[in-house]
């Protein structure tokens, strides 16, 4: 695996690529990987070749009281996990190359990015459209691998694809779990082992809606306000939000129809964690998935 610092080489291997009519498959990531990214990897190894990992922790995402200096950094270990998967090419730049000095061109999508995470962090997707765009200019991949677990980003990033015309088609990929449930992310390092006990909540609830969604439940209010309810019966939880909402607008939705996610986030001691349930409507039926 040749590890490339410099958006000019970066750019040099990707139009290679193509040149050679080559299929090539990108993996953005902040490093601390985990099962999750490495399950994005074997997508893109299955269908792309080759295949470019990035690591960059994006400052631009992160809030003044966030956590970009503690954010874990293992990039030894990140390297040698790539490397063993099979992945070619990992773009490693410094923040000072994609950010120069002067840096003053912003991207946000509009009627997305507002809500829900971005109510709550605000700014946050603005500098991740930024980030995401920057790089698949850089890398120009065919296809690009993201995790539903970040299912509103997910939503935002595939709307700027379109909007934007861009080359590179967005794969998101499931959501994928500890054994007991609780979702794949870099922030769960920062649970303390009662946290980490209590975090399983988060995976109980939709997992509540989903069986009351099998039984017949349609109501979106009755849905949120019993995941509420398990959420509030763990005492370490704080509670940020709980919707239930379109897939595609991410509007609220009193009833369930067509595509929903139920979106939750929820602080455990000092971590905040994210996590969905993906609701599909099918010939009148609905298929869930956690």
């Amino acid at each position: 695996m040749e590890i490339i610092h410099t958006i000019e080489w970066m750019k040099q291997v990707s139009r290679q690529a193509r040149l050679e009519g080559r299929v090539s498959g990108f993996v953005p990531t902040m490093g601390a990987l985990h099962e999750g990214h490495m399950s994005l990897v074997r997508a893109a190894l299955a269908e792309c070749r080759p295949v470019v990992a990035s690591i960059f922790v994006n400052p631009t995402q992160f809030g003044p009281n966030e956590d970009l200096q503690k954010y874990p950094r293992t990039f030894n270990e990140d390297c040698g996990k790539l490397e063993n998967a099979g992945v070619d090419y990992l773009f490693a730049p410094e923040a000072g190359e994609i950010y120069p000095p002067g840096f003053r061109t912003w991207v946000n999508v509009e009627g997305l990015s507002e809500r829900l995470e971005g109510k709550s962090r605000p700014g946050h997707f603005r500098g991740v459209t930024t980030v995401v765009l920057k790089l698949l200019e850089i890398v120009q991949p065919h296809k690009a691998y993201f995790g539903r677990k970040d299912a509103q980003q997910a939503r935002i990033i595939r709307q700027m694809a379109s909007d934007l015309h861009l080359d590179t088609e967005i794969v998101v990929c499931p959501v994928v779990r500890e054994t007991d449930g609780l979702a794949m992310s870099s922030r769960n390092a920062y649970l303390q082992q009662d946290e980490r006990r209590a975090a399983t909540v988060l995976y109980r609830a939709l997992d509540g809606a989903r069986q009351s969604i099998a039984r017949g439940e349609r109501d979106a209010l009755r849905l949120t306000a019993a995941i509420r309810e398990t959420l509030r019966a763990e005492p370490l939880t704080n509670i940020d939000y709980v919707q239930l909402v379109d897939a595609k607008t991410l509007e609220p939705v009193t009833r369930l129809r067509g595509a929903c996610l139920a979106l939750l986030a929820v602080k455990i001691g000092a971590t905040r964690l994210i996590d969905n349930l993906l609701i599909e409507e099918r010939a009148g039926e609905f298929d869930t998935n956690l």
